[in-house]
């Protein structure tokens, strides 16, 4: 057992890894993206697993409510919200396939899925972005090192530079802060 402090020590340098690592030219390119989708009205889908899911949810809050400034309501939509659809469709087809399902229901071309996944391989959310690509969305990726399959899958890779799912996910929290803070700016303008 560690620390706190070691706790605290890691986090800091999984930081300043992202730091180095993720491209800004990449994170302004998914700013970009998902304010042009939804400055047009188009939809943000947002799915991941387990934490990830929770961070969908999360993203959809702020953004559909507000994050810092008033200013109207932006379509955004986490697809692990509605679990009627979620277990009647793994129910009787696949869970591998339940955001493939959504996408094919709510997206639209110009659209765009922020797909969260700490290691990139989660199937459900693979599927979901060749989905997003068959409804000319864009697809922006949040995962950890090496970005696992759906990095080529993503138009968009914002890839932490770690193995270890807390820590990952403690940089995802930060990128998707810093997205809904830059696209807010730009709607409320």
């Amino acid at each position: 057992m560690g620390t706190f402090k070691r706790y605290l020590d890691a986090s800091r340098d999984v930081l300043a890894a992202a730091a180095s690592a993720i491209d800004e030219a990449q994170v302004e390119r998914a700013i970009a993206s998902i304010h042009a989708a939804l400055a047009a009205d188009k939809p943000l889908l947002i799915c991941g697993n387990g934490g990830s899911a929770a961070d969908a949810m999360h993203i959809a809050g702020e953004l559909v409510g507000r994050y810092k400034k008033e200013r109207r309501a932006l379509k955004a939509m986490a697809l692990v919200a509605d679990p009627a659809v979620i277990t009647a469709w793994s129910n009787d087809y696949s869970y591998d396939t339940a955001f493939a399902r959504q996408v094919e229901a709510f997206g639209e071309a110009g659209g765009v899925l922020l797909a969260l996944s700490t290691s990139g391989n989660s199937k459900n959310v693979i599927a979901a972005a060749e989905a997003a690509h068959k409804k000319a969305m864009t697809v922006v990726a949040l995962t950890g090192a090496g970005g696992g399959k759906l990095g080529p899958k993503a138009d968009i890779l914002l890839a932490v530079p770690a193995t270890e799912t807390p820590l990952i996910q403690q940089v995802h929290i930060c990128l998707y802060h810093h997205l809904c803070a830059e696209v807010e700016a730009r709607i409320a303008r």
